[in-house]
């Protein structure tokens, strides 16, 4: 969480997607017109003050002072920080909840976890039909955790991204290392936390006073699988020491090895000031990857959906990138998120993008709960889950959504 947060076979195809209209003046810009306005298809929302029944009280070092509205510690442990998605199939949602409160000082009471989500888009809402806590009941993770049963808490990773692969575990990305974490179907850690070699973060337990050379939580914010499923594609949200202000590094790690290959790509944000909040392959080439700023509600300018192509044909050094769909700009002629005309998704962090088929986006947001309020000033944002339709189809490898 930030405080105020499959890969690819396109080939030619990707100039068939651009619009009938006059030739781009600068080929290889990313803001060509290859896409227009994209159309809000569904909304759905799920109340910030939602809890894990029964659960454990949380938030008891956020002082007592009131945040939005609400006064901490809160009754239980909030269903919120949605930071990854995973699509199931059957109309439901596994999503992510990141560290919690913010950072690794005030988060140590906060459970990490997956929760299983279904939209019901003609209520508006969101149901959640329950969902596993992540654990390490074997003693893998090699240094002090905060709890003495092992449950993962906010305080003992930053889990940000999360994929499935195809026999049913997970694999999470984390920011404190960065690591890669190995979780089976119900949240049990199957392995060692897996470092990124050459880069750690201020909260990397190893750092043994040696200087860190990625910024704090900064490390795996997204994370796509391959479409054929043997590779894992990391990328980091910070810049890494030495790197070009504004440009991130996008990895790609061997499920079958278990193995950073020599392989890395670069991927440059607009501004240095902006972040990335998700990555998703298309195909065996282009990925989709949110970008953007650090502010929210009437402030927010930047929140994008970008393709962006690992080719990178214009032979820049960084991937091509190319707008999808601007979330600040998302025609609404039915009214869905409220009155008929223009919907904004103006949050300051979003964090969840899921293909549905080859023109239809899942976005979601990170509520960073209690202290995110773009869509209401003063009151603590929801959890929004919206579908948009694109104007023209992404050309995806049919195994991303089949």
């Amino acid at each position: 969480m930030k405080r105020i947060a499959i890969l690819i076979c396109a080939g030619a195809t990707v100039l068939s997607l651009a619009a009938p209209a006059a030739a781009d003046p600068e080929p290889g810009r990313h803001d060509r017109p290859e896409f227009g306005r994209a159309t809000l298809t569904g909304f759905a929302s799920l109340p910030a003050q939602t809890y894990v029944p029964g659960s454990e009280p949380s938030g008891s070092l956020l002082g007592t002072d009131p945040v939005n509205g609400l006064t901490p510690p809160f009754p239980g442990q909030p269903v919120q920080g949605f930071s990854g998605i995973v699509r199931r199939h059957d109309g439901t949602y596994e999503v992510l909840s990141d560290n919690g409160y913010g950072n690794k000082a005030n988060s140590s009471d906060f459970l990490l976890r997956v929760h299983r989500v279904k939209p019901d888009f003609k209520a508006k809402s969101v149901q959640v039909l329950g969902g596993f806590n992540l654990t390490d009941p074997r003693g893998l993770v090699p240094f002090a955790l905060t709890r003495q049963d092992r449950t993962l808490t906010g305080a003992d990773f930053d889990v940000e991204s999360i994929v499935r692969t195809q026999d049913g575990t997970h694999w999470i990305g984390d920011e404190f290392g960065p690591f890669l974490l190995h979780f089976d179907q119900k949240g049990r850690l199957m392995e060692a936390p897996i470092e990124l070699p050459g880069v750690k973060a201020p909260e990397n337990p190893y750092l043994n006073g040696g200087q860190p050379n990625l910024g704090s939580s900064k490390g795996f914010e997204g994370m796509a699988r391959s479409v054929d499923g043997r590779k894992l594609y990391p990328l980091l949200e910070g810049t890494v020491s030495g790197d070009p202000a504004g440009t991130l590094r996008l990895h790609e790690f061997d499920l079958r090895k278990r193995a950073y290959t020599e392989r890395r790509w670069t991927y440059k944000l607009d501004d240095p000031s902006h972040a990335i909040g998700d990555a998703i392959a298309v195909d065996a080439d282009r990925l989709l990857i949110i970008e953007r700023d650090n502010l929210q509600g009437e402030a927010a300018k930047v929140k994008r959906l970008y393709l962006a192509d690992m080719r990178d044909k214009d032979r820049d050094g960084a991937l091509d990138k190319t707008l999808v769909a601007d979330l600040l700009d998302i025609a609404d002629p039915r009214g869905l998120g409220g009155a008929p005309g223009t919907f904004r998704f103006p949050f300051q962090t979003i964090e969840d993008v899921a293909i549905l088929d080859d023109r239809t986006l899942a976005v979601l947001d990170d509520n960073n709960f209690p202290f995110s309020n773009g869509r209401t000033p003063g009151k603590p944002d929801d959890n929004e889950f919206i579908t948009i339709r694109l104007t023209h189809g992404l050309k995806a490898d049919p195994r991303v959504y089949r």
